[in-house]
């Protein structure tokens, strides 16, 4: 009896000592891609979000002038994976967990996830695309590369067609498709030239000393798969952000 008094004391203590960290948790700013908790407002939302206000190097851009530079070859080692779903509430999240990297120069990143965004978010002199699928990397220091693939209305993306009915309809936790083998580079274009430019995630905390690596040739969607994907995720893309005097390269 005095044992079981001792552990009930015990776990009350854990749970007074864990109170306010969960307090801290569960009061988190929500935010959004409009509105009073939208883009315009992330820096105001908590101090480490100051960032998404302040920062210099922030992402997404519009890619307007270019250096053409010899820059390394992104070499591809994708991996098949039974596939892996998120549905976060602001995007559809494909985790990866299979050995699958890019190889860039002497660098290897190892890629995390990919997830898409409507509107694409990196402009090419101007261009707005449809959307664009980004796919996130970590190397060993624990930089972030991301991998930019823009899609244009056009024809129907049959990976596109595979993947599309299985997103979850709500935010509720992973979905594994164990039966669903994905093979990643069906979602690259077949040439890789690219442009390179220093920035930032694309939602808080805005983090900066992300390498962006935008391919040059976009993939396409058709009119019906963008409009399956924007009655999930409407509009979930954050505006272009100023440049700040950075330079963009291009691969010749």
């Amino acid at each position: 009896m005095r044992l079981l008094r001792a552990r009930s004391a015990w776990c009350a203590m854990c749970m007074l000592a864990l109170a306010p960290v969960m307090a801290q948790s569960a009061g988190a700013p929500h935010w959004e891609y409009s509105g009073e908790q939208g883009p315009a407002n992330w820096g105001k939302l908590r101090s480490d979000y100051a960032i998404c206000d302040l920062g210099r190097r922030q992402s997404p851009i519009d890619i307007a002038e270019t250096h053409k530079q010899k820059l390394p070859e992104i070499q591809f080692q994708y991996r098949s994976a039974p596939l892996r779903l998120v549905n976060d509430g602001h995007t559809v999240r494909v985790r990866m967990a299979n050995g699958s990297r890019i190889e860039l120069g002497k660098d290897s990143y190892a890629l995390q996830q990919f997830h898409f965004h409507v509107p694409g978010g990196d402009r090419i002199q101007g261009r707005e695309y449809d959307m664009a699928a980004h796919f996130v990397h970590k190397n060993s220091s624990g930089r972030l590369a991301v991998v930019v693939v823009l899609f244009r209305q056009g024809g129907e993306n049959a990976a596109l067609a595979a993947l599309w009915p299985k997103i979850p309809a709500r935010a509720d936790g992973e979905r594994l498709f164990p039966e669903f083998m994905l093979d990643a580079t069906q979602l690259l274009p077949a040439a890789r030239g690219y442009y390179a430019y220093e920035g930032s995630l694309t939602a808080p905390p805005c983090t900066e000393g992300v390498y962006w690596m935008v391919l040059k040739q976009p993939l396409e969607l058709s009119a019906e798969q963008l409009a399956r994907y924007s009655k999930l995720f409407p509009s979930n893309s954050r505006p272009v952000q100023p440049l700040h005097g950075r330079v963009v390269k291009e691969s010749l």
